[in-house]
Parts: structure tokens; C-alpha cells; sequence
């Protein structure tokens, strides 16, 4: 047996607690939502740019030689362009 919320006058709901728990939903958070096979509403939260910066942070890491830092390396690629450019 599933979990059940009401709808207000507003078209809103309340998420129950036990899956703001499961899906680590937070305020301010998005919902998509999609109309599945059968009528199913299925409901996913969007992860933020930044939470998916977090998780994607040191995922190719290993990649990489000890002591290479290509975000270091773009900044300074682009600092020359702009230098070049005469943008400073």
C-alpha cells in the first residue's frame, strides 16, 4: 500500500516526511514530474547545478598525473586570451 496526500483548492500537496527522507528532498528543491504508463505520476527531484558539481567533483580524477590541475589550467589559458585580446 503506497503513501497518501491530498490535494488543497491550490493544486497542492504535502510530501510526506518518509520520502522528503528517502530522496533527500530539501526546500527550494524542483520536482519533475512525467505521467507514466497506466496514468502512473512519476516524480524525480532535479539535482541543482551544484549538487551535481559536488557529485561529479574528483570523478575523473584518477585521470589525471599528480599535480595536473585543469581548472587552473583553463583559468590561465583564458587570462592569456584576454591579455592578448587587450582586454585588461
Amino acid at each position: 500500500m503506497g503513501i497518501r496526500s491530498t490535494v488543497t483548492s491550490k493544486n497542492q500537496i504535502t510530501i510526506p516526511a518518509a520520502i522528503v527522507r528517502e530522496l533527500n528532498i530539501e526546500p527550494g528543491m524542483q520536482l519533475e514530474w512525467e505521467i507514466g504508463e497506466a496514468r502512473a505520476v512519476v516524480v524525480r527531484p532535479v539535482e541543482s547545478r551544484a549538487e551535481r558539481a559536488r557529485r561529479l567533483q574528483g570523478k575523473w580524477r584518477h585521470l589525471l598525473e599528480p599535480g595536473d590541475d585543469p581548472i587552473e589550467d583553463l583559468i590561465r589559458e583564458r587570462v592569456e586570451e584576454d591579455e592578448e585580446m587587450g582586454s585588461f
